[in-house]
């Protein structure tokens, strides 16, 4: 598989990835090859590597409709965390790098995202509706520890009574509780918490720098005493590896404090389903023929179907005995039911000095 130049001369600890496939939109492509001197063992690590863009605009606008949000912001570009199967890899190649390892080590930060959000919440013409983070990427990866880009937009919110709605695996946001709590019990703020599997080996291998699965458990039960209303989201099931454990993850989910859940079936798009056929190979040989036989009759045959509607559930036998699966146990559980929409009637504008100010 070709790749390019940033594996040479590294070593991949802790990362999902094998490799850095070649980036779709170059016509060029360079190969790694050994040249006889020293082994593997006596390269260093693959570090992780920030750059940082300053963006016009910081909300994203999206029109799909299978997505239950219209607007998103993304603090940063790449995800650290590593998740092999992480649909949004294919987004690296538009900045010019790998799906690959890339993706999980030279990331982007957009340290002047609070002060660009504040400048569009200000203009007249800005109506408000939910803002998700943690569509894309996640917000609370590492480095969020560092340049506490998501500390300061959440403040922004706060400030403006503006809704927010956050996806996650990590634990970091137990920092923001504050925030989140007081958002949440005005009914501003939700969060999803994705447990993907209870085995702290699969997930190891799997999700290789996220938080450890009874970590993310811990994380919903602070979240919740905080109050934030927590959903918990298996996400993704992936067949003949993880779905096994659905009704066990909602249970104890809810027992932490959960007051919804969702779940998402594995998604593979473009450059994610070789290096999720790669990563089989290595750690779960013996099961790679089924794994991958079960998601193509999800998706009709192929390895994903980008369809709307059929993307995010798969579609046959195999898929809705997990959605029936889902709702049983969600009902028996108490997670059944959707969590209120976010107020939006409590939005304020965002006041600097000089400005007028309303008079009623």
């Amino acid at each position: 598989m070709p790749q390019t130049d940033q594996l040479a001369g590294f070593r991949a600890v802790g990362r999902a990835a094998g490799t850095n496939p070649g980036n779709r939109f170059e016509s060029h492509v360079r190969e790694p090859f050994h040249d006889g001197w020293p082994g593997e063992d006596d390269l260093p690590p693959l570090r992780t590597e920030v750059s940082i863009e300053r963006p016009r605009r910081v909300i994203t606008r999206n029109n799909s409709p299978d997505i239950g949000f219209s607007r998103s912001i993304n603090p940063y570009r790449g995800c650290e965390h590593g998740c092999i199967y992480c649909f949004a890899r294919p987004t690296h190649a538009f900045l010019g790098m790998s799906p690959g390892l890339d993706f999980e080590s030279r990331l982007v930060a957009r340290p002047e995202a609070p002060e660009i959000l504040e400048r569009e919440l200000r203009a007249r013409s800005y109506r408000p509706a939910v803002i998700a983070m943690g569509t894309n990427t996640d917000p609370y990866q590492p480095i969020e520890r560092e340049h506490r880009i998501v500390r300061r937009i959440l403040e922004t919110l706060r400030e403006c009574r503006h809704p927010v709605a956050i996806v996650t695996k990590g634990t970091l946001i137990e920092r923001d509780a504050d925030i989140l709590g007081e958002m949440g019990r005005l009914g501003l703020a939700r969060v999803g918490i994705s447990v993907t599997t209870l085995d702290a080996k699969l997930g190891r291998k799997m999700e290789p720098r996220a938080p450890a699965p009874k970590r993310r458990l811990e994380t919903i039960r602070r979240l919740a005493e905080a109050g934030c209303p927590v959903r918990v989201m298996v996400a993704p099931v992936v067949p003949a590896l993880t779905d096994h454990e659905l009704e066990d993850i909602l249970a104890r989910a809810a027992a932490a404090g959960a007051t919804a859940a969702s779940w998402i079936m594995l998604r593979l798009p473009l450059e994610v389903s070789p290096l999720f056929r790669e990563w089989l190979a290595e750690h779960y040989p013996d099961r790679a023929k089924r794994v991958m036989g079960r998601v193509r009759e999800l998706h009709g045959g192929r390895d994903y179907d980008p369809a709307w509607g059929r993307r995010l559930t798969g579609q046959g036998v195999f898929a809705e005995m997990v959605a029936r699966r889902f709702s049983i146990a969600a009902r028996r559980l108490g997670l059944a039911a959707k969590l209120p929409p976010l107020r939006t009637d409590l939005f304020r504008r965002p006041v600097r000095a000089g400005d007028q100010l309303a008079l009623f």
